[in-house]
Order: C-alpha cells, then structure tokens, then sequence
C-alpha cells in the first residue's frame, strides 16, 4: 500500500509541474495512509526533474518522524500533518505559491465567489487565514500555518470538503481532496479561479454573482442530487 502511495504522490507531484503551477523546487504533494498511520511527502528542495516514487518520504502522522526515505521531507510536512489529524476525510495535500492564489494571500484577501466557475468545486468563498504572530512564527512555523488553517475553518464553521482550499496570510494556498489526484485537481482550480476574480474585479470591482445560481452549479456536482456527469454502471 505505502509503496503504491508513493507512486500516487509522486505522479501529483510531477502533475503540478505539467499544469504549470510550479517552478523550481516550489510546492509540494503528500497523501495519507490511514490504516498504518503514515504519510508520504515529496522530499524538501528536490528538484521535479528526474523525481520518481522511491524519492518520496515517509513520515509518521502521529510523531512526524521520517519512517523510511533518504531525503528530508518537505518543510510544510508539519502543516500537512496538522490538517491531516484534524480532518480524517482528507487523504491528499497540495501547496503551492502559484501566482494568482499567492497575490490573493499577500493582499490578505478571501477569493470570492464571484461566478459558476468557482462555485463548481467551491461552495463560497475561499477563505484567507489571518497573519500568525510573531511567537508563533518563531515557535513551531510551519505546525501553526497548520493551526491558523484549522482555525480558519472552526471559526466560519464549514466543512472543509466543501471548500476544498484556504490561502495563508502572507504566504499562499493549500488545497486538499480524498485523494493526492484530487487535491492537485482542487489546487489547480484554485489558481485559475483566483486568476479570473483578479481579471474580473479589474473590469467591475463590484461584480457579484447571485446565490442562486452559485448554489445551484455547487448542487449539481456535489451532495445527494448531483447529476453532473456520466452514471457510473456497474
């Protein structure tokens, strides 16, 4: 199981690279495997070129130590962990500093829900967290990004599948799925509807879509009378 894992990661990882939402060492994906309690992530400052499965790391999701990997884990493994003890339905991360999400984060802005696009895989507005303090920025970082992430959720009290992706004050987005594939999928999603509400709101700082209609394109894909796409036959 471990060692399919490790394929499924590193392949997201390497999918962040083809959808362009990546340079360099930046971002990183890890996914989740409940039934032994460990989490594989991509290592810390490794380039995506060349990367393959035997490259990702293995953490322990409750002590967060490296179980197995030659290279150190990702520098946000603590956050992911976080999220991971908290949601048990979450079974991937994603973060990048992809540019649009990122300026949204910097501006210290939610990204509105301000069409069909967004409220497609989004059911409202993607929150911004607040700026972490100074203590905790000096005391256990990355594990308070985490924290200031849980937080956020708590604080406006929906259920984090149904907005799949939060941007950090100051830093950028992570996003999540059931799965390594549907995180980046969301993570994705997140960058080019951050992308359209910049373009939008330069046109018409007050546009606005009306409930409705978001409700509506969020329920036609999500919950018990989705009917978007093909019926899956037996």
């Amino acid at each position: 199981m471990v060692e399919e894992l490790k394929e499924t990661v590193c392949k997201a990882n390497l999918e962040l690279v083809a959808k362009g939402m990546v340079i360099y060492t930046w971002g990183n994906v890890s996914g989740i495997d409940r039934d032994k309690e460990l989490v594989v992530i991509k290592p810390s400052g490794v380039a995506y070129e060349g990367m393959a499965p035997e490259d990702m790391v293995v953490v322990d999701l409750i002590s967060g130590n490296r179980v197995e990997g030659r290279w150190k884990p990702s520098s946000d493994t603590a956050t992911h962990l976080e999220l991971y003890r908290r949601y048990r339905e979450i079974g991937g991360i994603v973060h990048t500093h992809s540019v649009h999400a990122v300026a949204f984060a910097q501006a210290g802005m939610d990204i509105p829900a301000l069409g069909t696009t967004h409220a497609d895989y989004f059911y409202g507005n993607i929150p911004c967290t607040r700026e972490l303090d100074e203590d905790e920025v000096k005391a256990g970082y990355e594990k308070n990004i985490g924290r200031v992430i849980v937080e956020t959720i708590e604080r406006y009290g929906y259920d984090p599948m149904d907005v799949p992706g939060i941007v950090v004050k100051g830093h950028g987005p992570f996003a999540w799925g059931k799965s390594p594939k549907e995180a980046v999928y969301h993570g994705v999603v997140l960058e080019k509807v951050a992308e359209m509400d910049i373009k939008t709101l330069m046109l018409n700082s007050e546009s606005r879509t009306a409930r409705y209609v978001l409700d509506k394109h969020y329920k036609r894909k999500h919950g018990p009378g989705a009917y978007y796409g093909q019926i899956k036959q037996n």
